[in-house]
């Protein structure tokens, strides 16, 4: 069981990299990594799926992908957080919150503090060392 829950996201796109700016102003107790940096087999995760979308993994182990990751990202925060990521969870708003994130993850290229970087196929991004 882990001290405390993870958030990875990719390092190499300026939008993903504001977002999760954003995101660690929220009250959450986590850890923020970027995929490129991360132990992805430690996590139990593969460089495919960190490459595709914004993870969440809990205490237990548990992995969250995309608008999941999200939610459960909001879930853990405190007040009045938790409200909006049940929200997101809910089976009304569930399949609305995947497209909205597929949708800008699609297109983070195109968005406000994208880089050059975010056009780029995983495989042709630069690496870090």
């Amino acid at each position: 069981m882990a001290e405390r829950p993870v958030l990875i996201y990719d390092g190499d796109c300026g939008f993903c990299t504001r977002s999760v700016r954003l995101a660690v102003r929220l009250p959450v107790r986590m850890r923020v990594q970027p995929w490129q940096e991360a132990d992805l087999a430690a996590l139990n995760i593969t460089e495919d799926r960190a490459a595709h979308e914004v993870l969440w993994i809990d205490r237990s182990g548990r992995v969250f992908g995309g608008a999941a990751a999200v939610a459960e990202l909001l879930r853990a925060s405190r007040a009045p957080w938790p409200l909006l990521g049940g929200l997101m969870s809910a089976s009304l708003l569930r399949t609305l919150a995947e497209r909205l994130y597929r949708w800008v993850a699609d297109h983070r290229h195109r968005l406000p503090g994208a880089t050059p970087a975010c056009q780029l196929p995983p495989e042709q991004r630069p690496q870090r060392d």
